[in-house]
This record gives C-alpha cells, structure tokens and sequence, in this order.
C-alpha cells in the first residue's frame, strides 16, 4: 500500500496536492552550508568527548572492575575498556562485577555507547534524514511564506534581475526561482534562494512556488510567447500582484499588456539602443550602467515626501528627482502637474551608492 501511494504521488500533475514529502526535489529550500572538514572534524570531536567521559566513568569506579587476572585497574586498562567497549568490540578479558559497575555501565557507558555509533555512522545517517529534514523545512516554508518576489526563469535576465534586488538589500529567502534546469536551479540554492523545479507555464508549479501569496512576480522567459503565457496565469492566481515581464520584440508589448503585466522591459531594442549610443558617446553608456548597478556609484531610488518637503517644488529639493508618482501615476519633472510635491507623493531621484 505505502508503494502505491507513492507511485500515485509520483504521477500526479498537480504538485500543489502531494504531501510535502512527494515535493522533495521538486521545492528546495536552502539551507546552512557547511565545509565537509569542519563537519568532519566536529563529528571526531563528538567521539572523542563521547570516549573521554567513558573513561572518566570507568576510572572513577575502577574498584567495580576485574580483569581475567584479577588485577588492578590502572588508567590505561580503563582507556582499552572504554575505547573496546564504545566500539562494541567486547573481548570480554575487562568485566564489571560489582552491582554498582554494572548499574553505571546501563545507565552511562551503554547510553555513550549508541551515541558513539551515531557519530561513526553520521555521515551515512545524514544522507537518509537529508529528505525528512527537507520534507519539514518544506512544510514550514509553504505554510509561512508571504509577500516574496517570484523569479520565473534563471537565465542571464533572470540571474541579473536576483543580483540587482540582492544588491538592493533583499533577503535571498524572500527569492523564489522557478526553472526546468536543474543544473542552474542548482546554481540559485547556492545563493540562499528557494528554487522550484518545473515550468513556470503551469499554474500548479506557481501555486508551488507561493505566486499566489507574492508580491511581486518577474517573468524572464526566454521566449515571448512563454512570457505571455506565463503573465497570463500568474495574474490570474495572483491579481493583486506586481508582475514586470522582459521580452525581445517591442511588437510583443500589448501582449504582455494585455497578459496583466504591469511593466514591460523589451530587452533587445534596449541593449540595442545602448550599442548606438556608445558609437557616439560612450561616456553616457557608462552612467546609464552605474545608474543600473546598485552596489556602487548611483542609482534610481524611490522614497516618500518628507513633511518639510511638501509644497515645495522637486526641483529645488537636496536629491536630483526625475519624476513624482503620484496615485499610482508616474509624473517626468517637466511636467506641469508636479510643480509642487503633495505629501502622498513619491519621489524617484538619483541616490549615492557607497562602495
């Protein structure tokens, strides 16, 4: 029966109705990395306190033990006693023979006993928990993520778009990729991002990666009619959501528009405008990617009107602004509704970035 079920499990389509166990390898959800040595080295540490106190307990009680001669236990008797003992070996030549011994060797030796074997075999009981622990850490994440940004496609659109909200000071926890490569899916993990495996084109794969708890959701297909398609149903589980979709052709724009994506990014007439321009003046090229890199130099921020700045023209305000959005509206600098800010405004202005 418990074979048959997961077969069932396996074969479903629906991945948002398998139990969480059926989704490991499916839904990864990183955890701590650790250096093989350091895990190594702490699991000999274990070991050795576990055979220290062993023979701590030995050499305190030694009167309660005899060898097949009958003599005194010295402390390297004790040491052979414990070390034979923690390893199950049990030559029988060292014995406890009094009450005492023998109720301190089943309360103390036998309980360090086990756990020695639990560290020997660590590492072989760590590869068979790997899918329990990734089963819970699943459940966990599914019932509390809220209000994360979803990244549907992990190729060069989509690894740039994680760099720029990491460099903008989002936690990578409140990143979830979605791709049918594992080998790139592999690449997200070693970020700190939780990754789905599967297409994006599918609404229970979004159901899985949590589009319908998102607040944001970025579409970097790598075809524009997957990038509809995929628009299509992260709006309809996720209405309230902000969706930006990137695409190649700008003749592709009123699909995306009419998909629910609330900004559009047509990637290849972008970068070819950024080539013509650096025919003739390359110096602008490289402000434009200053102002698009936030980790250092400039970059285009929003903020919230200070209450001393309410009334007063944009242009004559600290920061350089470009423009005020207000409900919802983005307003240039020139125009003629902005010349003075309201105190629901935002600003959108040049921001100094340090190193």
């Amino acid at each position: 029966m418990p074979g048959r079920l997961r077969a069932r499990f396996s074969r479903s389509d629906q991945l948002t109705e398998r139990p969480d166990f059926a989704l490991v390898g499916v839904l990864r959800v990183p955890q701590e990395q650790q250096s093989p040595g350091v895990a190594i080295a702490r699991r000999i540490g274990y070991a050795v306190v576990a055979l220290t106190v062993a023979v701590l307990v030995v050499y305190i009680d030694r009167s309660g033990y005899r060898d097949v001669q009958d003599n005194e236990m010295s402390l390297l008797d004790c040491i052979y006693y414990a070390t034979v003992s923690l390893s199950t070996t049990g030559y029988g030549d060292i014995t406890p023979f009094t009450p005492e011994a023998r109720l301190i060797n089943v309360l103390v030796i036998t309980p360090l006993r086990i756990f020695f074997l639990i560290v020997l075999v660590g590492t072989t009981l760590s590869a068979l928990t790997e899918n329990s622990r990734q089963a819970f850490k699943i459940q966990r994440w599914r019932r509390k993520v809220r209000n994360h940004t979803v990244v549907i496609g992990y190729g060069t659109k989509g690894r740039t778009a994680v760099d720029a909200m990491l460099g903008d000071g989002i936690a990578p926890s409140d990143i979830v990729v979605v791709d049918m490569d594992p080998v790139v899916l592999e690449t997200a993990a070693g970020q700190g991002l939780v990754t789905v495996q599967g297409s994006a084109t599918k609404s229970d794969v979004l159901r899985l990666a949590g589009v319908q708890h998102a607040s944001a959701v970025i579409v970097a297909a790598n075809r524009d009619d997957t990038a509809v398609l995929v628009t299509l149903s992260a709006r309809e589980i996720a209405p309230k959501a902000k969706i930006v979709a990137a695409i190649r052709e700008s003749e592709n724009t009123h699909l995306l528009r009419q998909s629910g994506a609330d900004s559009v990014v047509i990637s290849s007439e972008t970068a070819g405008r950024l080539l013509g321009i650096a025919t003739t003046t390359p110096n602008v090229v490289e402000m434009i990617e200053d102002l698009l890199t936030p980790e250092a130099g400039f970059a285009i921020a929003e903020r919230d009107v200070e209450p001393g700045e309410v009334g007063g023209s944009p242009r004559h305000l600290s920061d350089i602004v470009l423009g005020v959005v207000r409900d919802g509206r983005l307003l240039r600098i020139g125009a003629p509704e902005v010349d003075a800010v309201e105190a629901n405004d935002k600003l959108l202005y040049i921001r100094r970035v340090s190193a």
